[in-house]
């Protein structure tokens, strides 16, 4: 079938799409992704159709940028800085999949979770509204993230070097993944943080290609949350109350190049030599502000307890710390 013919004739299909809930609905379970777009998504959170296509090359997205919101807007991003922004927010409706092909559903419901300060949920907003600075500063938007620590057996730590394609803190390295749950069921699940460690299993496997049998979300430690603010370039920033997950496990790493220039693992004297010349300005070395926070704050004793198989003693569910 044409392209052209497929993507006009899917528009024409949309009330078909949107009535398929009603004769298929999809309950939210469990989430664990079996490819790089798993999703518990009904296809009555659809609102549009629009084309999007699997690159052979790394299963990577684009979209036509009119489905795009307010990302069209900004002339300054580049194509794959646009896919990053939003692509958490195409879905496959697998009711469909059999002759959908290579198009997805696009849903403006799959967005950050707002919080305020003690973490309670006040409504969703796109990525692109969640980490403009004048978003940030004007409506004090603050978002729900994760920052994922992976230690091997050798309990040595994963690091990653942020592409540069990110449009926040390019080429910085940081801890082993870093993003947010989403506006979905299955993200949403507060009771022992469930929600975020599917997001960050969901995540792992995008980023860094490792799936999620190596990494099942009830072997994944919720230590502790932080707050912190953190401008990027002016434009652009971070305002987030992050939860820290820690693992030890074993995993084969495939990065995506979209979303990680480098990884390395390190142990701590490799970690304090990287901070040295993060500090003396030394070949380029930058960190990511929320990984310095927690190096500076929790990251060398809990990583006594990662060590010694203790880490739950460690965990504070308790206290947001604001950094």
């Amino acid at each position: 079938m044409p392209s052209a013919f497929k993507v006009c004739w899917l528009r024409h299909l949309q009330p078909l799409l949107l009535l398929s809930s009603s004769f298929f609905p999809l309950k939210s379970v469990h989430f664990k992704p079996t490819s790089l777009f798993a999703s518990t998504a009904s296809a009555a959170d659809c609102r549009r159709v629009c084309p999007v296509r699997v690159s052979s090359s790394y299963s990577s997205v684009t979209a036509h940028p009119s489905t795009m919101g307010d990302v069209t807007a900004d002339s300054a991003m580049d194509a794959v800085q646009r896919r990053l922004m939003f692509e958490d927010e195409f879905v496959p409706n697998p009711v469909f999949s059999f002759f959908i092909s290579d198009y997805f559903l696009y849903s403006q419901h799959f967005r950050c979770i707002l919080v305020d300060e003690n973490d309670r949920v006040v409504g969703h907003d796109t990525k692109y509204n969640c980490h403009l600075m004048e978003k940030i500063e004007s409506e004090n938007l603050l978002h729900r993230a994760f920052s994922v620590f992976l230690f091997n057996s050798k309990y040595e730590l994963l690091l990653q070097q942020r592409s540069a394609t990110k449009v926040t803190f390019p080429l910085v390295w940081t801890n082993t993944c870093c993003s947010h749950p989403l506006y979905r069921d299955s993200e949403l699940i507060e009771e022992n943080a469930l929600g975020v460690r599917n997001a960050a299993q969901r995540k792992l496997l995008d980023e860094l290609g490792i799936s999620a049998d190596d990494v099942p979300v009830d072997q994944f430690t919720t230590l502790g949350r932080i707050l912190y603010k953190a401008p990027s370039d002016g434009k652009w920033g971070e305002h987030e109350l992050d939860y820290l997950l820690f693992i030890v496990r074993d995993v084969k790493v495939h990065p995506n190049p979209d979303e990680v220039a480098d990884v390395k693992y390190v142990n701590r004297e490799d970690l304090k030599e990287i901070l040295r010349k993060a500090d003396a300005g030394e070949e380029g070395v930058k960190l990511s502000p929320w990984f310095r926070l927690v190096v500076d704050n929790f990251l060398f004793k809990w990583w006594d307890h990662v060590e010694n198989g203790t880490l739950k003693e460690a965990a504070d569910m308790e206290t947001i710390h604001k950094l």
